[in-house]
């Protein structure tokens, strides 16, 4: 009775994300006039439900620099940020969830030496690996989250990790959209900046043998 209802939990989900992509539902969120027109109009509640719109958003994949670009332009810098990094977090949490209550034994059958990998690799130091991995120019942030939760770490360093990750890049892109928004060449040149200097990180971060077997360890191919 257990594998049947998380085999249904699970159509359900991929059902709702199927509808979304297919009817545009989330189409919005990659427009920044009507986000910020919708914020302004909606309040507190609009502000809730673009953040739970941009959980989702990220969380099926889509890019999160988008939606902080998106914010950053709605919102302003800071709080761009801020709220775009809360509803990644968000999506990541859901996407890890997701695999750890509906698919893990179903992906760790079908990508064994993947979970057996990433076990070694983020068994211990879990949260400073995370960070490192969402710090990098390469992999992806949905393979991340789904092989994590099939994994056996523990959710807290990877929450963590994956907070602190997301920061840098949020925080550029919410700039570059509040420069735009506001006309503002010193956010600006102040993204563009951070931008040239969050590459060279992730760069140097991925030259590292070590960062680039962590890289390897998420990205997307089996």
């Amino acid at each position: 009775m257990f594998n049947w209802s998380r085999w249904l939990a699970f159509a359900v989900l991929a059902l709702v994300g199927y509808l979304a992509i297919q009817n545009g539902w989330l189409d919005f969120i990659a427009d920044r006039a009507q986000v910020a027109s919708y914020l302004h109009s909606h309040g507190v509640e609009g502000l809730l439900a673009i953040t739970l719109a941009g959980a989702i958003f990220t969380g099926i994949g889509a890019p999160r620099q988008l939606l902080a670009f998106v914010l950053g332009f709605a919102l302003g810098g800071i709080s761009g940020t801020l709220v775009s990094t809360l509803a990644a977090t968000i999506g990541a949490t859901g996407c890890f969830f997701t695999a750890r209550w509906l698919l893990r034994t179903s992906l760790t059958r079908r990508f064994s030496r993947r979970m057996r990998q990433f076990d070694e690799l983020f068994r211990e130091q879990t949260l400073l690996k995370v960070l490192m991995v969402r710090l990098l120019p390469v992999g992806s942030n949905l393979a991340t989250n789904l092989v994590a939760g099939c994994s056996g770490i523990r959710f807290l360093p990877f929450l963590a990790g994956s907070t602190l990750g997301y920061l840098p890049q949020m925080l550029v892109f919410a700039l570059a959209g509040a420069g735009i928004g506001t006309a503002d060449e010193y956010q600006l040149t102040l993204s563009v900046a951070l931008f040239i200097l969050a590459s060279m990180l992730g760069a140097l971060l991925y030259h590292n043998q070590r960062a680039r077997t962590l890289a390897n360890s998420v990205s997307d191919h089996p």
